[in-house]
């Protein structure tokens, strides 16, 4: 992860350190399609040798891939999604619907996702844990997280647009907030995403 994203208080911030790059997106699409092999990664990306190698030793740095040897002479790995790179297959669907909808040109989408067989579509959608209702930007608020860190360089800071930290309590129907925090009504308005952060 790039240093400066991994201080970031912000987890897109901080997969962004990770995924940011085109060829790191592409192989570990790539890995979810069953690649597994340095040779197969440079057929299908058709990537210089030494940028494929650079991003795959990233990706293994990051816990991302894991390094498997496979063959003595000559010496060669393979190049296998860890669970951390499995779970990438949601942000990765987002993102294949996303460019299905904006990016087709009118031609429909150049892939498909099915669940078991064909004919089981894969819709990706974010849904509220707690309602199962889809969710929409409208419909969110950006709040202070349990991981937000008290010693945030004052330039990375982003309290101040954000709503505080949302209190849970038995049979509570409102919001509570903590000590020295700003109580918010259940409706505020939704903070404006950060653009720079996350």
């Amino acid at each position: 992860m790039k240093r400066e994203f991994s201080e970031w208080p912000c987890s897109l911030a901080r997969a962004v350190g990770v995924f940011g790059d085109s060829w790191t997106l592409l192989i570990v699409r790539d890995g979810l399609q069953g690649l597994t092999r340095f040779d197969e990664f440079q057929r299908s990306l058709n990537v210089a040798r030494n940028t494929l190698s650079d991003r795959l030793g990233k990706l293994v740095d990051a816990g991302i891939m894991t390094k498997r040897f496979y063959q003595d002479n000559p010496p060669r790995y393979e190049y296998l999604l860890t669970e951390m790179g499995r779970d990438f297959f949601p942000v990765l669907a987002a993102m294949l619907a996303w460019g299905d909808k904006w990016l087709d040109d009118g031609g429909g989408a150049p892939v498909t996702l099915h669940h078991h067989k064909p004919g089981h579509h894969i819709v990706s959608q974010v849904v509220c844990e707690e309602c199962g209702e889809p969710v929409v930007h409208d419909d969110i608020q950006f709040c202070v997280g349990p991981g937000y860190p008290d010693d945030v360089r004052p330039e990375l800071d982003m309290r101040g647009r954000l709503a505080p930290t949302p209190v849970e309590s038995a049979g509570a129907s409102g919001d509570e907030v903590g000590p020295g925090q700003r109580a918010t009504a259940n409706r505020t308005r939704p903070a404006q995403p950060d653009r720079r952060a996350g």
